[in-house]
């Protein structure tokens, strides 16, 4: 009777656990050992690998362009030359071809162990996006990568890289030009119940590594900044305590202040035994004294730094800034992986007539409906090197980056 009473009060134990709002912890799940991350055989994981950038969160650079360089912005530019409907056929066709199974197979056998995946807050709201209103394709989108990752046993890292009511302040954020994420209410509910969301979906996922609260918050250019880098600690506390309440698994990646570079305002990780840190380095030397900053406030918290961007440099600062990286025991993952032309792995080869019509209407000024009209370009080539374009990004349309692959020294 006693055995009885034992194994009922275990099964209604297990079962109140399982209740929502509340999970049994899982095996199989990367884990922190001070300065480094521990896969579940117990090895030591260094993460190297790329990141997903531009497929599902467009940057205008990426496309060529130069002044029309946010998601929202690229979307307008097409919709006034060619209508709401053909660009939602775009950005369709875009979608399937820009990342497919062939993509992350090549990274695989490139060496990589990691990839990044930065998304848009809009792939889970009802807001218009990427063609797209009302129920979104994020999740079918998300599903995808993480099934190809474990088929090819990479690890993945979930990056909100435009949050609501824009967390940066420029156009990498597809926001307004200021970081009001952090000053209204309703975006910063809307940013935690997403995350909840998301955590929620996947908190049993052993594929993925983690979640990336939020990509290069707060920029430099504001005369309140000070006062905003004291707002950041604190939204992150509150997007963890949301994730804890469905997913008690995934580590949770926390990116500084001015583009992932200022870490001081975050100088509490007692809050989450499975939190650690992400900066990103564009440009300077290529020297460890250089990220002494990032290797001194990760000493201090005791916990693994991870660099999730760096890049668009020569192929010998590439090369000589991961040996730094690797002697720092600091992972990495280059930008981005496919974009147009080079200083990438994969490069998109532009079509014929994309410069002369498709970006050479994004620079000209287009403030007023007159001027609309009269810089509109023919529809019907507009409209075929969309097509184009988008048919360009497939994998076998793309041309390897030999030479930028061997700076990256996956292997």
């Amino acid at each position: 009777m006693k055995k009885l009473t034992i194994i009922t009060l275990t099964v209604i134990l297990l079962a109140s656990c399982t209740q929502k709002g509340a999970q049994v912890p899982s095996a199989g799940f990367v884990t922190i050992q001070g300065h480094d991350l521990i896969q579940p055989n117990g090895e030591k994981l260094f993460i190297q690998g790329t990141n997903l950038g531009n497929w599902l969160n467009p940057e205008g650079y990426m496309f060529g362009f130069s002044r029309t360089n946010s998601a929202w912005m690229i979307d307008l530019l097409f919709k006034e030359a060619v209508g709401p409907d053909a660009t939602a056929e775009f950005w369709r066709l875009f979608k399937d071809n820009y990342v497919t199974r062939k993509d992350i197979d090549f990274i695989a056998r490139q060496g990589a162990n990691t990839i990044r995946l930065p998304f848009n807050y809009k792939l889970f709201t009802d807001e218009d996006y990427m063609g797209q209103t009302g129920p979104k394709d994020g999740f079918e989108r998300i599903d995808s990568v993480v099934s190809w990752c474990k088929a090819n046993n990479l690890y993945l890292i979930l990056d909100m890289h435009d949050c609501p009511g824009g967390q940066t302040g420029d156009n990498i954020d597809d926001g307004y030009g200021y970081p009001w994420l952090f000053e209204n209410e309703q975006s910063q509910q809307l940013f935690c119940s997403i995350w909840r969301e998301i955590a929620e979906r996947y908190r049993q996922e052993t594929t993925i590594l983690g979640y990336e609260l939020m990509n290069e918050p707060i920029a430099h250019y504001f005369a309140n900044r000070d006062s905003l880098y004291q707002l950041l600690q604190p939204l992150y506390k509150r997007a963890v305590k949301a994730i804890r309440e469905v997913d008690s698994n995934h580590i949770i990646l926390l990116g500084g202040a001015h583009w992932n570079s200022f870490f001081w305002m975050l100088d509490d990780a007692s809050y989450d035994d499975k939190l650690m840190y992400t900066c990103h380095r564009y440009g300077g030397p290529a020297t460890k004294e250089a990220i002494a900053h990032y290797i001194n406030f990760r000493d201090s918290i005791g916990r693994p730094m991870f660099m999730g961007e760096f890049g668009h440099n020569t192929l010998e600062w590439q090369s000589d800034f991961v040996k730094v990286l690797k002697e720092a025991n600091i992972g990495y993952t280059f930008w981005p992986f496919k974009k147009v032309d080079n200083s990438c792995m994969m490069a998109i080869q532009r079509p014929e007539g994309w410069d002369s019509i498709v970006v050479k209407y994004s620079e000209t000024s287009r403030n007023t409906y007159q001027e609309w009209r009269e810089a509109r370009p023919d529809q019907a080539a507009f409209r075929s090197l969309l097509r184009q374009f988008a048919d360009n990004c497939r994998f076998d349309k793309c041309q390897p980056q030999a030479d930028y692959i061997e700076s990256m020294a996956l292997k």
